[in-house]
């Protein structure tokens, strides 16, 4: 009698966002970057992806992704590319051991849900392809370590490799063409700097125009700014970061992360033809930032933007009161301020008061601007959990 069994494996995986930005592909096919990078990996209470991997002989002959309700088309090189890779690997365990049930060929049947908007400049493909990876990975029970699974990850979205980790991460770009050296390392846990917050101003929930497989190509070809930026300011930056993560110096850290984000974006504007990530909003909440930390008398806010509008402003849990009190006061009608983190927050409005006169303008554009709010930090990688959302049929469910 043929096996029908629905077999199943879930976890969640958290959202990363970069503070050395990985920009433009050395090989577009391997995902194999033109210069390492480093993120903070950011708490999965507030953003994630869950994902459950499931297989059975009972399901439609071809591989199927349901994404947020939607089916996804799973046919992509990049997606059919870490299929290839984990089967492979459970096939090796197959071979090994005749006792294990022969799962590596039967019909993938996976199913997502992201708690924060999609196409948004969020880093969704990285939480997305580091679930999909790691849940797969536990559902053929493989005893590959993140590392492993991170050259994975890797060839579906580059930066999803850095979503295997928690904490402080890089990726190193490697030299290797088959990318062998290509893969994600952790910097320090979550528990070497636990203080680390960030506030997520989301600019906008629209897909952005130019896509970051696109933009990275375009900026690679015609950017006179980018083999400097590759080659030299990357390199030195990374070092710089990785010793102010390892100190807990949050001057340096904030300083290079500021000068990263605006150097990746120079690069997309000397791009031909331009290409524009950030809008007004995001430039009024880079002036706010600089408000703040001259009242402050040193770098206590850090500002970056990914390929999208969205600021992140990394801050440490004891300037809460100076970075996100003001930014409560000045924008405190958006959601997520009505959450248990946000209601703990009290408005600065003395502060406010300080930067209104340098910053009206500003302040003005982030009120009309920003659609909500996000307060995190630092998080953990990705978690093994029970909660399915295939149930015992093999039906999609919604999380609970």
């Amino acid at each position: 009698m043929a096996d029908t069994k629905i077999y199943r494996a879930s976890t969640t995986a958290p959202v990363n966002i970069a503070v050395i930005k990985y920009w433009g592909k050395r090989d577009p096919k391997l995902n194999l970057p033109t210069n390492s990078s480093l993120s903070v990996t950011l708490a999965q209470s507030d953003l994630r992806t869950h994902t459950t991997a499931s297989c059975s002989s009972s399901y439609p002959s071809s591989d199927s992704l349901l994404l947020n309700g939607q089916d996804q088309d799973v046919s992509g090189a990049r997606t059919q590319a870490c299929f290839r890779e984990l089967r492979s690997l459970r096939k090796q365990l197959e071979d090994q051991d005749s006792s294990l049930s022969k799962i590596a060929d039967l019909p993938l049947k996976i199913v997502s849900e992201n708690n924060f908007p999609t196409a948004a400049g969020l880093a969704s493909s990285a939480a997305g392809f580091a679930a999909l990876v790691r849940a797969i990975a536990n559902l053929y029970e493989l005893k590959q370590d993140e590392t492993e699974l991170s050259r994975i990850a890797r060839q579906g979205s580059g930066s999803a490799c850095r979503s295997l980790f928690g904490g402080y991460v890089g990726w190193n770009a490697g030299t290797q063409a088959d990318g062998s050296d290509s893969m994600a390392y952790q910097v320090a846990p979550a528990s070497h700097w636990p203080q680390m917050r960030a506030l997520i101003l989301v600019v906008s929930a629209a897909k952005k125009g130019v896509s970051s497989t696109t933009g990275m190509q375009t900026t690679v070809a015609t950017s006179s700014l980018f083999p400097a930026r590759a080659n030299e300011t990357v390199p030195r930056r990374m070092k710089e970061m990785e010793k102010a993560i390892q100190e807990r110096d949050f001057e340096t850290f904030g300083k290079v992360t500021m000068m990263d984000s605006n150097s990746f974006h120079a690069t997309c504007l000397d791009t031909y033809p331009p290409i524009f990530y950030m809008n007004d909003v995001s430039r009024a909440a880079i002036k706010v930032v600089e408000t703040i930390n001259a009242a402050a008398g040193k770098t206590i806010a850090a500002y970056t933007f990914d390929a999208g509008p969205n600021a992140v402003i990394y801050y440490l849990e004891e300037s809460e009161k100076e970075v996100v009190g003001l930014f409560k006061a000045a924008i405190g009608d958006k959601e997520g301020w009505t959450g248990t983190r946000g209601r703990a927050v009290e408005a600065n409005i003395a502060a406010l008061y300080k930067v209104q006169a340098e910053a009206s303008v500003a302040i003005g554009l982030l009120k009309e601007g920003v659609s909500r709010i996000i307060l995190t930090g630092v998080g953990e990688g990705p978690v093994k959990t029970e909660e399915t959302l295939v149930d015992e049929q093999g039906q999609a469910v919604s999380p609970k």
